[in-house]
């Protein structure tokens, strides 16, 4: 009996540092800009301030084209076990900190590698003397590519966290869904513009996925990175193809500038001809605040759809009941077109 009673003593006594052991520290992931923020938070799902700890590096309407790492970044990614960012150059100023963390084995998950694994980016840009041949880094504008974003992810995770794999999996699973519908509502809705007026001129050459998922031809005054900036001859050129095509309206975007799509509509005017600006700017390379509806994947889609039906005095489709979030009354309510 005492050999026994010493035992379950000697256990009580190593229970604390057991299951001090056995406890795990949450998770540590940083994501980069607000897509990728957003993909995470839903891919974690309950799991957050939990198991798993999520830093955000950019917040809305930032330009990751241009957005250097501060500090403070540096610092959180260098205590991350995980770093989420988009790719293909799109974060162009965090080439050798990823190398830099990688070596440290840091996991890094680009939400573009199964994009470009399956063969579905848009390629062949130079860029600058650095970066030639390159692919267009907004690859996250088609749903079908931010399905494959969303499994990528969730299979990612699943491996670095295995205790929380039906989590992850059972979130993609259900987001993926979710994105079919939103595709489906979006292709069905821009049907009401006719395919000889689906022209597409934007701040910077950010929408090329966007038309080819939805069906427009898209025009961008910059090239595929806000870095490199517009010049008096891509205005007047962009100001001619206006012109001679006759397009009724353009579109500035919300982490752009508008000034250089007010030079090309001055441009236009210049010429003669007539041409608006759309009644909001399009959510581009970053969506809005966390908390609103531009500021989810969906939304920010879904807004764009929106202004752009808007802006072409046409009528919005019905909402799917069973796509969340809903878009806000006031964002239904067409404004006047600028002049």
């Amino acid at each position: 009996m005492l050999k026994y009673i010493v035992t379950l003593l000697l256990l009580l006594m190593t229970w604390p540092v057991l299951a001090q052991e056995e406890a795990k520290a949450p998770l540590q992931i940083v994501a980069t800009t607000t897509q990728a923020t957003d993909l995470t938070t839903i891919i974690v799902g309950d799991l957050l301030n939990s198991d798993v700890i999520l830093t955000p590096l950019m917040g809305a309407g930032v330009d990751p084209h241009l957005y250097q790492p501060k500090e403070r970044d540096i610092a959180a990614m260098s205590d991350a076990d995980v770093i989420v960012y988009m790719g293909l150059n799109l974060e162009g100023r965090f080439g050798e900190l990823f190398e830099s963390l990688a070596a440290q084995d840091t996991r890094i998950i680009a939400l573009s590698q199964p994009v470009k694994d399956n063969g579905f980016t848009i390629g062949g840009f130079n860029l600058s003397e650095e970066f030639t041949n390159v692919d267009d880094p907004h690859f996250w504008f088609d749903p079908r590519n931010w399905q494959l974003s969303a499994q990528f992810l969730a299979d990612s995770l699943s491996q670095i966290d295995p205790n929380n794999e039906l989590t992850y999996q059972a979130n993609a699973a259900a987001y993926v869904a979710q994105l079919d519908t939103l595709y489906q509502w979006a292709v069905g809705a821009v049907e009401t513009i006719p395919e000889t007026k689906r022209i597409l001129i934007t701040s910077h050459d950010a929408f090329q996925y966007f038309g080819i998922a939805f069906g427009f031809q898209v025009r961008g005054l910059q090239g595929i990175s806000t870095a490199a900036e517009a010049g008096v001859g891509d205005v007047q050129e962009l100001a001619d193809f206006v012109v001679e095509n006759q397009i009724p309206v353009m579109f500035v975007e919300s982490s752009v500038p508008p000034t250089t799509i007010e030079a090309v509509k001055d441009a236009v005017r210049a010429q003669g001809g007539t041409v608006d600006v759309g009644i909001r700017p399009l959510y581009s390379d970053a969506m809005d605040s966390v908390g609103t509806f531009g500021g989810t994947y969906v939304g920010m889609i879904a807004s764009n759809i929106i202004t752009i039906l808007q802006s072409f005095d046409e009528s919005i489709a019905d909402w799917p009941n069973d796509l969340s979030p809903e878009p806000p009354t006031d964002l239904l309510e067409s404004a006047a077109i600028n002049t």
